[in-house]
């Protein structure tokens, strides 16, 4: 089924929202380097299911509004527009959300802080980690920056060059990125040595296109959205730690998230390397009904790109015991 763009305005912006089916909303959140376009399998199995499925822009990207201020990709700011979204395509109705990447943290926080509009979450690739005491950029810098490691995130703190560097060529961005964090990637791809100072593509491979999961069209989309949409408002979804930290801690809703939930991950996603301990079952903790949490062998960070089918099965399975 093919999705039709809608644009819903909320919380200040314009979201283009890509929209298949009837039935119970399903809004499906997309992360780092995506687009709507990352759930074109999701979008045709849940909608000829049965459901509505509404895949958005998150605000930055392809045909969503792009405000300049880095203040304005903060977790409030992107929780509102989710929440938003759902309550124009479904009112008076719950619906459920899901996100992969960056949108799995979204996907979290605006079921554990807009309960009232959300029925059930689902993350893909990223658990659900509550803040600590101290804030994840700090963290890193510590470990790696302090030592003269590399670390993307830091990298991407400083406003110009990672958008420069990627904004390029988005084609060869998005090919070596996505690559280097796949499943088919030789262990090492993703080097761990390299030094601070170093940009985001230094060392990152030409993949042997196509993927088995990515091909030449598909690559072609995501350059022609990042063409438009450069990569100023995606690369501010990083700068907001400390701000996101502040309002996660103060906001009065349960650290703990209750809804029924839903993990999937990949066993060769570098995420779950990302910190320390078990991510895993620090998440179990914090989700009060876990109804499944699924490594795929062999899969990396793009889950539900790199797997559709097994992704498409686990995902209609626990929506269909909702």
């Amino acid at each position: 089924m093919t999705p039709e763009f809608q644009f819903v305005e909320t919380n200040g912006v314009k979201i283009r929202v890509a929209v298949a089916g009837d039935g119970p909303l399903v809004v499906l959140v997309h992360g780092f380097p995506e687009s709507w376009y990352s759930w074109r399998h999701q979008i045709k199995a849940l909608s000829e299911a049965g459901y509505r499925v509404a895949a958005l822009d998150v605000r930055g990207y392809g045909g969503s509004d792009r405000p300049q201020p880095v203040e304005a990709y903060d977790m409030e700011s992107l929780t509102g527009d989710v929440a938003g979204v759902a309550k124009a395509l479904s009112p008076g109705e719950k619906a459920v959300v899901v996100g992969h990447d960056w949108g799995a943290p979204i996907a979290w926080n605006t079921a554990r802080l807009h309960a009232d509009t959300f029925r059930a979450v689902a993350g893909l690739s990223v658990p659900y980690i509550p803040p600590g005491e101290i804030v994840f950029i700090d963290m890193v810098r510590e470990f790696f920056t302090k030592r003269g490691l590399f670390f993307y995130q830091v990298y991407f703190q400083e406003i110009g060059p990672p958008e420069a560097e990627l904004e390029a060529d988005p084609a060869e961005a998005i090919r070596k990125f996505y690559y280097a964090n796949s499943g088919d990637a030789p262990d090492g791809t993703w080097p761990t040595d390299k030094k601070h100072g170093d940009t985001i593509l230094y060392r990152l491979p030409e993949p042997p296109m196509p993927l088995p999961w990515l091909s030449a069209e598909d690559v072609a989309y995501y350059d022609s959205q990042f063409r438009k949409s450069g990569f100023r408002g995606p690369l501010n979804r990083y700068r907001n730690h400390h701000r996101d930290h502040a309002f996660l801690t103060g906001h009065p809703a349960p650290m703990s998230i209750g809804q029924p939930s839903l993990y999937i991950g990949g066993t060769k996603d570098l995420v779950l390397k990302m910190w320390p301990g078990d991510m895993l079952a620090t998440m179990k903790a914090n989700l009060r009904d876990l109804r499944g949490a699924t490594l795929l062998e062999g899969c990396g960070h793009w889950t539900q790109q790199e797997r559709p089918e097994e992704v498409n099965k686990l995902l209609l399975d626990w929506l269909g015991g909702l």
